[in-house]
């Protein structure tokens, strides 16, 4: 491979703003795996958002820019799957598995699509250092009529679009938008663009925590939120807190620690066994290898106010919750799936526009 542009390249990245600025581009926040593809002529590779190759997990892929995308070139995209006209992420996390048989059945069974919105380099030019209006330009000109599953992300300088767009696109999954100065170039691993993403808050059961990794000290909240049936679910952990405040809540929450775990509704999350029959929170898994993912057992009776952008279908927050406040004013049994907002179902496929 021999581009003006080589892996690996960290991609550019965006800061958290509460409003859309004005005066920018702006393009839907898509929830997948973000890639810069390099092509060669018949040499493919898709860095991720580390620099690592994620080339062996997306076969389909390969092929497809090799039929789609300009014989020479560098493109930064999202690498997506989408389900009945929804993003599902957790079949893209899927698709990372070390067993190449495994890799050739997902690729028939849960394709992946590309999604392109900058253009790095073209032929023997390096545009790193044009202006953004003028990648875009190029990368349109490059991209009109391309199919799927490469598709070119739609883009507008209308401030009331994009404000539609992040009213509506919600519903297919996305996460939002991306605003991005005309004039900027591009900046790898730096903070140079600016996402706007949606948050809501949800009471829900604090039912243990695990450990810092700098001591005895909290890590993470571990939160649950009842189901029609009435049985707790793990929907996610909560973790930003000042290491001060890591130590504060081992007191505080000293008062509920279950020396035993029987009789705590995720009392299953200790049977190794049960790790292997279902998808279990506090086992490891090919994202965190061998971490340590041991956690301590509270009474599920504290409950806490969360922020959160959104659900990952409808079962769990899809990153981590944001800690507002505690409620002492609700109760445990109070915090049910039914308070969560469900975005209005919006078709990917008008999006992309296939």
């Amino acid at each position: 491979m021999d581009l003006p542009v080589m892996p690996p390249v960290l991609p550019m990245l965006a800061k958290s703003v509460a409003a859309i600025p004005a005066g920018m581009q702006y393009e839907a926040k898509w929830d997948g795996f973000r890639a810069i593809v390099f092509r060669d002529g018949d040499e493919v590779e898709l860095g991720s958002r580390t620099g690592k190759p994620l080339t062996r997990y997306f076969p389909e892929l390969v092929a497809a820019v090799r039929e789609r995308l300009p014989e020479r070139c560098v493109v930064d995209g999202e690498i997506v799957i989408a389900r009945e006209g929804h993003l599902d992420f957790d079949a893209l996390t899927e698709r990372i598995h070390p067993a190449d048989s495994r890799v050739r059945t997902l690729a028939e069974r849960t394709p992946a699509s590309l999604v392109v919105f900058d253009l790095l380099a073209l032929g023997d030019e390096s545009l790193m250092g044009a202006e953004l209006t003028e990648r875009r330009e190029l990368l349109a000109r490059e991209l009109s009529g391309v199919a799927a599953p490469v598709h070119l992300a739609p883009a507008t300088t209308d401030i009331e679009v994009a404000r539609q767009w992040f009213e509506e696109y919600e519903g297919a999954g996305l996460d939002g938008v991306i605003a991005k100065p005309l004039t900027v170039r591009y900046r790898p691993d730096e903070r140079a663009m600016f996402k706007i993403k949606h948050e809501r808050t949800a009471d829900v059961v604090v039912a243990g925590y695990r450990l810092h990794k700098s001591g005895p000290v909290v890590g993470s909240l571990l939160l649950g939120l009842y189901d029609d049936r009435g049985a707790l679910q793990h929907v996610g952990v909560s973790a930003a807190f000042p290491m001060k405040r890591r130590a504060e809540l081992v007191a505080e929450l000293e008062p509920l620690r279950m020396d035993d775990v029987q009789g705590h509704p995720w009392a299953a999350w200790a049977d190794e066994a049960a790790h292997e029959k279902a998808r279990l929170p506090g086992a490891p898994s090919r994202w965190s290898g061998r971490k340590d993912l041991s956690w301590v057992p509270l009474r599920p009776e504290r409950v806490a106010e969360v922020a959160y952008d959104h659900m990952e279908n409808g079962q769990r927050f899809r990153h981590t919750a944001r800690f507002r406040r505690w409620r002492p004013d609700r109760t445990p049994e109070s915090c049910t799936y039914a308070q969560l907002e469900e975005p209005v179902r919006y078709d990917l496929a008008e999006i992309l526009g296939s």
